[in-house]
């Protein structure tokens, strides 16, 4: 169950626009279920995009980790190869609850292979060397195989319906809660780090006027709000990286700039991307709410799901007849989609009513600041407002736990499982605390 969460004191500042997604494709689901009872009842594989060489600088490790978030992997690796986190590469962050297998790469030239580490939380299933980094982005999906406990399993077959349905129409392309962290304010951060308001993004980060936070970090937040840094300091958690690094700083004398200049970068960098992706799921829940989410119209920017490519949509597209361009069969294929904005000064941006659904979304979540950012911050992309749902398959069983129903299915890179349980489940309550 979730800890109890403090209202925002009498200094917060207006409430943030709420990011995460309120529509549903099928309607409202009838069936309600508890996800993450166990780290077993999550399963996530990794598709890789491409197998090691066998030859290079780089050391990949095919991990598999139970109960472990992603930012403490990086580190115990970083501590056990001896290396900077940012020699290690990967293509994706994968839950904390849950049992997940994921490939990383390691920078080790000129070093022979060490041993695996030893830490019962990970296991090195495979290791083999490559020529380059694992990057963001470099697999080509996740398969999940997930049990829902705390739910009837002869309601397997209305499960069965709702999937099915999916796997034909796609799901929202949402971004899911954990991408805006377990305050629900990583985007909030984005627009104030944007926004060079560094004073404004500490006291949202650390203080106890800001956004909800869990009642056990009162004390370190009244104390950085009365000044009291050193106090603060020690009664943060040792997986607060953000905070702790931003105090540790405005201890040692750093200027408030300074302090969010020691958080790290890979932090920092993602709340801009939630401030991003807060501005997207806007945009698809429009979409949803209208019931366009697999049309296209005029003014589209279209996304071809095959290599990511993106083109804005013009009458004459509407009006090709060709069997093999025509815009409607490729619709109904899956061959292409309409596409919502990551915003950013080199984006393509889409014109007519979805250019002011996109400039109204953006206007919302404060971010025209993306549209000026800085050569080495985000330059903007697309991502497609829906994704299909691979393999499905639904069963209903029992174990010495209880009863469950089991799914599994595909979603290609970036999609998230947690949006496609909350088309099937109502209110699928997590047993356990995702990674903020």
């Amino acid at each position: 169950m979730s800890e109890t969460v403090s209202n925002r004191g009498a200094s917060a500042s207006p409430v943030a626009p709420d990011p995460l997604p309120r529509t549903w494709m099928l309607g409202e689901p009838d069936l309600s279920g508890r996800i993450k009872a166990r780290a077993e009842d999550f399963l996530v594989d990794e598709i890789p995009l491409y197998e090691p060489s066998g030859e290079g600088e780089h050391l990949y490790l095919r991990v598999q980790k139970r109960h472990m978030a992603h930012g403490e992997l990086i580190d115990l690796l970083a501590r056990h190869y001896e290396v900077d986190p940012g020699a290690i590469g990967f293509a994706g962050m994968k839950d904390r609850v849950g049992v997940t297998q994921q490939t990383v790469s390691i920078h080790l030239p000129g070093r022979s292979d060490p041993p695996p580490p030893s830490d019962t939380r990970i296991e090195i299933l495979w290791q083999a060397r490559h020529g380059n980094k694992l990057r963001r982005g470099h697999l080509q999906g996740n398969r999940f195989a997930i049990r829902v406990r705390e739910v009837d399993p002869l309601k397997v077959t209305s499960v069965w319906r709702r999937l099915s349905r999916l796997a034909t129409t796609g799901v929202p392309d949402f971004f899911g809660p954990q991408r805006f962290g377990y305050r629900c304010n990583s985007h909030v951060l984005g627009r104030l780090l944007l926004g060079a308001s560094p004073e404004a993004l500490l006291s949202e980060l650390l203080g106890a006027g800001g956004s909800p936070f869990p009642e056990h970090q009162r004390p370190a937040r009244e104390h950085f709000d009365q000044g009291k840094w050193a106090e603060s300091l020690p009664l943060w958690h040792r997986g607060d990286y953000a905070e702790r690094a931003a105090l540790a700083a405005l201890v040692r004398g750093a200027t408030p700039a300074r302090a969010i200049s020691a958080i790290r970068r890979e932090d920092r960098a993602f709340w801009v991307s939630a401030l991003q992706s807060a501005i997207f799921n806007q945009v698809v829940a429009e979409r949803v709410r209208a019931g366009t989410l697999g049309e296209i119209h005029h003014g589209d920017v279209a996304w071809l799901h095959d290599n990511g490519a993106v083109f804005l949509v013009g009458e004459e597209d509407l009006a090709e007849r060709d069997e093999g361009r025509a815009i409607a069969p490729r619709l109904a294929a899956f061959e292409l989609s309409p596409s919502g904005p990551l915003p950013g000064p080199g984006m393509v941006a889409a014109t007519g009513r979805a250019g002011e659904c996109e400039r109204e979304a953006m206007l919302r979540f404060g971010g025209e600041v993306l549209m000026s950012a800085a050569p080495d911050g985000p330059q903007g992309a697309r991502r497609p407002l829906r994704v299909r749902v691979g393999h499905p398959s639904v069963e209903g069983s029992m174990d010495e736990h209880g009863p469950f129903i089991r799914l599994a299915f595909d979603l290609p890179k970036g999609a998230y499982a947690t949006v496609v349980l909350r088309e099937l489940f109502r209110d699928a309550e997590s047993g356990a605390h995702d990674e903020p």
